[in-house]
C-alpha cells in the first residue's frame, strides 16, 4: 500500500483539478479577467514541477547513458543494439500509423466537422516548419554545456554521451574514475527524481484545472465523439503493444504495467513526456531491466519512439482532409503515412510537436493548414492520451530490446 501512495495522490490531484476547474469556469466563465488571474496563479504548481524535471533531464540522460555505453564496452555492441532499437522504433511507428489510418478511414471523424470549418487564412498559431536543417540542429551537438542547459536538446546529449562513453571505455583504467563519477551522478539524479515526484500531485492538479477553467467542462461534451474515437484507437494500440510485450516477457508484462503506473498516470495528467521520463527510467530499473539497456533505449525513445503521437498525426491529418472534402487515394494516404513517419523523427522539444508535423505534411497534399484550428480546442485532452501511450511504447521497446539482447529480466 505504501509504495502505491504516490499514484493515489496523483489520481486525487487529477480529480481535484477537474472539480476545481469546472467550478472556476462555472462561477467566473463570463469574467475573462478573473479566470485569467486564477489560471495565472494556479498554473504555478505545474510550472515549478516541470522546471524541476527539466533541470534533471540533461544530467540524468548524460550520466546514465555514459555509464551504460562505457559498461557495454565496444562500438560493435553499441551498433548492434542501435540497429535493434531503431528497427523496433520504425516497426512500432508503422504499426501506430497504419492503425490510425485504418481507423480514420472506417470511422470518418472529419465529416462531423464539415460545417464548422475555419477560414483558409485562420490563425492557428505560429507553426515552425520541419526541415532537414532542423533535424541536424537537433541531432549534432555543437556545445555539450549548451545542450545540457536545454531540455530541447536531448538528442545532442544522446549523441555526445554515446561517443564519450565509447571513449572512456577505450582508455580503460584511466577512464574508470570518470565512469564512477558518472555512476554516482546517475544515482544522485534518480534520488532527486524521487524527491521531486512528491510535487507531482500538485502539478497534476495545476495542469488539468487550468485547462478546464479556461475551456470549460463542456468542451469535452462538444468533442466527445472525436475524443471517444481517438481514445478507442489508443486502446487498440495499447492491446497491440501489450501483445508484443507478452510475446517477449509473457506474464511479466502485467508486472511491467504495475511498475510503470506512476509515470503513466503522470504522463497522462500533465501531457508531458518530460515529467514521466525520470520516473520511467527508475521504474524500469526496478522491474529488472539492466541499466545498460534502459540508459541506451529510453533516451532514444524520448525522441524517436512516439507511438501515441504517431497515431494522432495520422488521425489529425486525415480528419482535416475529410472535413475539407479533400479526396486522397490509398496510395496518397500511404505516402502521407511514410512522410509523417520520417518528419516526426527528431521533432521532440518543439512546442506542440505533433501539430508541427501535421502542418508540415498536409500542405503538400493540398489540405488547408487552417484545419489545425479544428484540433486546437481539444489538443490538450488528446495530448494526454497520446503522451501516456508514448510511455507504454517506450517501456515495451525497452523490454523488447533487452530480450533481443539475450538479457534476463528478474522482477
Amino acid at each position: 500500500m505504501k509504495k502505491n501512495r504516490l499514484a493515489y495522490w496523483i489520481l486525487g490531484g487529477l480529480a481535484a483539478g477537474i472539480i476545481f476547474g469546472a467550478v472556476t469556469n462555472s462561477a467566473f466563465g463570463n469574467d475573462a479577467e478573473t479566470v485569467a488571474d486564477i489560471v495565472k496563479y494556479t498554473s504555478l504548481g505545474s510550472t515549478i514541477f516541470l522546471k524541476l524535471i527539466k533541470l534533471i533531464i540533461g544530467p540524468l540522460v548524460l550520466s546514465t547513458l555514459v555509464v551504460g555505453v562505457a559498461n557495454i564496452g565496444d562500438a560493435k555492441t553499441i551498433g548492434r543494439m542501435g540497429i535493434k532499437t531503431i528497427g523496433w522504433f520504425v516497426f512500432a511507428s508503422l504499426v501506430s500509423l497504419s492503425l490510425g489510418l485504418v481507423l480514420v478511414n472506417l470511422l470518418e471523424p472529419g465529416l462531423a466537422f464539415s460545417n464548422r470549418l475555419p477560414q483558409a487564412g485562420a490563425d492557428v498559431g505560429k507553426i515552425a516548419p520541419f526541415t532537414i536543417h532542423h533535424f541536424i540542429d537537433q541531432l549534432v551537438p555543437e556545445n555539450i554545456f549548451v545542450a545540457l542547459s536545454s531540455h530541447k536538446m536531448v538528442l545532442q546529449i544522446v549523441v555526445f554521451s554515446i561517443f564519450f562513453g565509447l571513449a572512456l571505455s577505450g582508455i580503460g583504467e584511466k577512464g574508470a574514475p570518470i565512469v564512477k563519477l558518472m555512476d554516482s551522478l546517475a544515482h544522485a539524479m534518480l534520488k532527486l527524481t524521487n524527491m521531486i515526484m512528491w510535487l507531482a500531485p500538485l502539478a497534476v492538479f495545476s495542469s488539468i484545472s487550468v485547462v478546464i477553467a479556461e475551456k470549460g467542462i463542456g468542451i469535452l461534451a462538444e468533442y466527445s465523439l472525436l475524443i471517444l474515437m481517438f481514445y478507442g484507437g489508443l486502446l487498440l494500440l495499447w492491446i497491440i503493444l501489450i501483445a508484443f510485450g507478452y510475446a517477449f516477457i509473457r506474464k511479466k508484462v502485467w508486472s511491467l504495467f504495475s511498475h510503470i503506473k506512476e509515470p503513466l498516470i503522470l504522463a497522462f495528467a500533465t501531457a508531458s513526456s518530460e515529467s514521466a521520463y525520470p520516473k520511467l527510467l527508475n521504474q524500469l530499473d526496478r522491474f529488472g531491466v539492466k541499466e545498460k539497456i534502459t540508459s541506451f533505449v529510453l533516451p532514444l525513445g524520448y525522441s524517436f519512439n512516439l507511438d501515441g503521437s504517431m497515431m494522432y498525426m495520422t488521425f489529425g491529418s486525415m480528419l482535416i482532409a475529410q472535413a475539407y472534402g479533400v479526396p486522397l487515394e490509398l496510395g496518397q494516404q500511404i505516402t502521407m503515412l511514410l512522410v509523417l513517419m520520417v518528419t516526426s523523427k527528431g521533432i521532440a522539444g518543439v512546442p506542440r510537436a505533433s501539430l508541427v508535423v501535421i502542418a508540415a505534411t498536409i500542405a503538400g497534399f493540398g489540405i488547408p493548414e487552417a484545419g489545425l484550428a479544428l484540433l486546437l480546442p481539444i489538443d490538450q485532452f488528446l495530448d494526454m492520451g497520446r503522451t501516456a501511450t508514448n510511455v507504454v511504447g517506450n517501456a515495451i521497446a525497452t523490454v523488447a530490446v533487452s530480450k533481443m539482447e539475450g538479457e534476463e529480466i528478474n522482477t
